[in-house]
């Protein structure tokens, strides 16, 4: 039996996308989308296909195996005391890295540490880094194995704590044996928030790459250390609101900074699990987000790039 051709966000009513975005984000629930998206319902697609339809598909997507030779993969626990006590994670290194390889924090977006998010951990690893990705959901039992499961969860967490367990995991990460001491951030819509955030906070953070994240506060700019590559989609009036104070903020601290706002993206279009993925415009933006973690966080590293990238071969 074949496989049904992949769907694209055009392929849906641009008011649908932003029900969608509303609903992901817990601006309104899910009666709500349905309600909203019933009448872009035609023929034998019922509302509730369209929400499927948008929905996560983890396996189809995914791109290195958890058992690939060419990393080892595992999770781990780390002390948080200012939040919940113990954070967990899922650490994954190069099978064959020599020397110290930088390492790279990875943030989920609010649905917890779910399959897609340790794909993109394993993929990192296999360009040739240490790749540590918190769950704020720990303290809740961890990622509950579904989507909308997860969000409700989510939406139950001290806010506060979860920002001290995730400081915690940078404290963590920049011990780990085998790190050269550099690091450098990459997350995702809450995760894309979280980055900016963090880059304010911990003056060890030398590259970030936010993903349509909304803007950190704009008072603590002025910590930022890290260069930063700011990703945003280009139909995302929710993030993109946040953009003109945070550049600002940006140019007058002096914090070296790059955008990159292909035409045409949804929110999320990093995200190859969903509709709303665009492949030219993610591997785009991955190829610039490894380029600036290449650059900085290898600085003074002599041949390490290639002694830590592991082979894209099986």
């Amino acid at each position: 039996m074949s496989t049904p051709p992949r769907r694209k966000a055009s392929d849906f009513d641009p008011e649908v996308l932003r029900l969608f975005d509303q609903y992901v984000h817990g601006l309104i629930d899910r009666r709500g989308f349905l309600s909203g998206a019933a009448r872009f319902a035609v023929g034998a697609t019922t509302a509730a296909g369209l929400l499927a339809a948008l929905s996560p598909q983890f396996a189809a997507a995914q791109q290195v195996r958890p058992d690939d030779r060419r990393i080892v993969a595992r999770h781990v626990e780390f002390a948080s005391p200012a939040g919940h006590g113990t954070g967990r994670g899922y650490l994954v290194r190069p099978a064959k890295a020599r020397g110290p390889l930088p390492v790279v924090l990875v943030i989920h977006e609010n649905r917890g540490l779910n399959p897609h998010i340790e794909d993109v951990t394993r993929r990192l690893a296999l360009e040739g880094f240490i790749a540590f990705a918190p769950d704020a959901l720990h303290p809740r039992g961890g990622y509950p194995g579904d989507e909308d499961a997860a969000r409700a969860e989510f939406a139950k967490l001290d806010q506060a704590r979860t920002r001290q367990d995730f400081l915690a995991a940078v404290d963590m990460v920049l011990k780990l044996e085998g790190g050269n001491g550099r690091l450098g951030v990459i997350g995702f819509c809450w995760g894309g928030a979280m980055t900016s955030l963090i880059a304010t906070q911990r003056p060890e953070v030398l590259a970030a790459a936010p993903f349509y994240g909304p803007a950190p506060p704009l008072e603590d700019v002025p910590k930022i250390r890290a260069e930063m590559l700011v990703v945003l989609a280009s139909e995302d009036e929710r993030v993109n609101a946040t953009w003109p104070g945070y550049e600002a903020a940006l140019k007058k601290a002096g914090v070296r900074y790059s955008l990159y706002r292909p035409p045409g993206t949804q929110h999320g279009f990093h995200n190859d699990t969903t509709p709303r993925y665009d492949e030219a415009a993610a591997r785009e933006a991955w190829k610039r987000a490894i380029a600036l973690f290449d650059r900085v966080l290898r600085k003074g590293a002599k041949g390490a790039r290639d002694a830590g990238k592991a082979t894209r071969t099986a």
